[in-house]
């Protein structure tokens, strides 16, 4: 039955549209949401050798120092981000933001390794609620043939958030301390509540679907589009919102599809773990090679620059010759790329920059696309699920990497031996997606999994 020419269609009124003004702020917030996420999370690597040097604490310590806020941001992820569904998009946003900024800010004034595990764990809560928050939000003000771009670019804004974080450690932790650190993690966010209270839109889909107010969600509509013209009884159709409804967990596991499922669990999990032990303990590392924090913050943050870096290249790969494919080879690639890090620690300094940023863009970069990959991988009827659990699992993976890595150090592992055992995992992650490639590649199983209407 053919709809009223007025009704207004989610998502063809977004598709059809060249983007606003509206939506580019609307995407700018969650990228510098998302900016913070990155921030909060690389800071502790930076500090973590200054805090065990105060406390006197051994290196092994560390490992559930960093990975308090990794277990978090699993559970976060797994059961907060729904929570989105029920309360909407930007208050899931607004009271995780103001969350991880009152535990970072609480974190000034810990005195003792529980107490900070404690805090970085709900921390983490904070940060896994926001970022599946904010993925959505940004997919839902995206036209389709943007869509990856802008998610790409926010999770970029993850990445320019290890940087940062690099940048603010060198700068204040030898004049004011470590607990510096965290004051500008607390502070930033608090700024950025009142721009997302004031200019944060509520979910148009979510609205819909709780029956709230047309005239609210068309007052959206005209932000995107000025030429839109008032009405005093406005009509909508989200294709594809029927049951409004997530798509069931067991639908991640039926016959044509749990193979994919099991193998895009297990590559999340080894580059989730190789990423955190990688941005984990490198700055501890190199601490402990003699060089001193100018040296440790840039070879630091040239792994994560390579990771934005890789992204310039891998997205249009990805589009051209298949996303597994493209992907697989990149792991394969990126394998070589770690062990040759190993090899560089006892080069020259600029071998081994040079070799963290390859190494970067390998493990950071392969993240980012390796969430296209799920997006790929997944019709729109449970994408939101299939990324988020595939993230969630992941972060297994995110929470043994450092305290694996931890364990090699303990043992008197060398800088080189630990970088040719990380090589492996990521060999193994290379493989896993070429046998996705082999099972489900090429365009035409690419197009089979695209639903027949857009995804809201």
């Amino acid at each position: 039955m053919s709809l009223d020419p007025s009704t207004l269609r989610l998502p063809g009124f977004v598709d059809e549209r060249r983007v606003s003004r509206f939506q580019y702020a609307v995407i700018s917030l969650c990228g510098l949401v998302m900016f913070l996420d990155g921030f909060d999370t690389q800071a502790i690597s930076y500090m973590a050798p200054h805090i065990a040097k105060e406390w006197g604490l051994p290196t092994a310590v560390l490992g559930p120092i960093f990975s308090s806020a990794l277990v978090g941001l699993m559970i976060g992820y797994l059961v907060l981000s729904p929570l989105s569904d029920r309360f909407g998009h930007k208050r899931v946003i607004v009271v995780a933001v103001a969350g991880f900024a009152v535990c970072t800010l609480a974190a000034v004034w810990s005195a003792g390794v529980t107490e900070l595990v404690v805090l970085r764990f709900l921390t983490g809560l904070g940060l896994g609620a926001a970022a599946p928050s904010c993925v959505a939000m940004t997919g839902e003000f995206s036209p389709k043939r943007l869509r990856a771009t802008f998610v790409l670019a926010i999770y970029c804004g993850f990445s320019l958030g290890f940087v940062v974080a690099g940048l603010v450690a060198g700068w204040l932790i030898p004049v004011h301390g470590w607990r510096s650190v965290f004051w500008v993690g607390a502070i930033a966010p608090l700024v950025l509540l009142p721009l997302l209270l004031r200019f944060l839109p509520e979910s148009p889909v979510f609205m819909l679907r709780r029956g709230q107010d047309p005239q609210r969600v068309h007052r959206i509509f005209r932000r995107i589009d000025p030429t839109l013209a008032p009405t005093a009884a406005p009509r909508f159709d989200v294709a594809g919102e029927d049951s409004g409804k997530r798509a069931a967990l067991s639908s991640l596991f039926t016959r044509d599809r749990v193979l994919g499922t099991a193998l895009l669990w297990f590559v999340f999990a080894i580059n989730l773990a190789e990423f955190y032990a990688l941005q984990s303990w490198l700055p501890t590392i190199l601490q402990g090679l003699d060089y001193d924090m100018s040296v440790v913050v840039t070879t630091t943050t040239l792994t994560t620059v390579g990771g934005i870096a890789a992204a310039f290249i891998t997205g249009p790969a990805m589009d051209r010759i298949g996303a597994y494919r493209a992907l697989g080879v990149f792991y394969l690639a990126g394998a070589v790329f770690v062990a040759a890090t190993g090899i560089a620690f006892g080069a020259p300094l600029w071998v081994l920059m040079i070799a963290n940023f390859l190494a970067g863009c390998a493990i950071s970069g392969g993240q980012k696309s390796l969430i296209a990959l799920a997006a790929v991988f997944y019709p729109a009827s449970m994408r939101s699920t299939g990324v988020g659990w595939a993230l969630g699992i992941g972060r297994i993976g995110g929470i043994l990497g450092p305290i694996i890595i931890g364990a090699a150090l303990s043992a008197e592992w060398s800088a080189g031996a630990v970088f040719y055992a990380m090589a492996v995992p990521v060999l193994a992650a290379g493989l896993a997606v070429l046998l996705l490639d082999r099972r489900y590649g090429g365009r035409a199983a690419e197009r089979a999994h695209e639903p027949a209407t857009a995804e809201a």
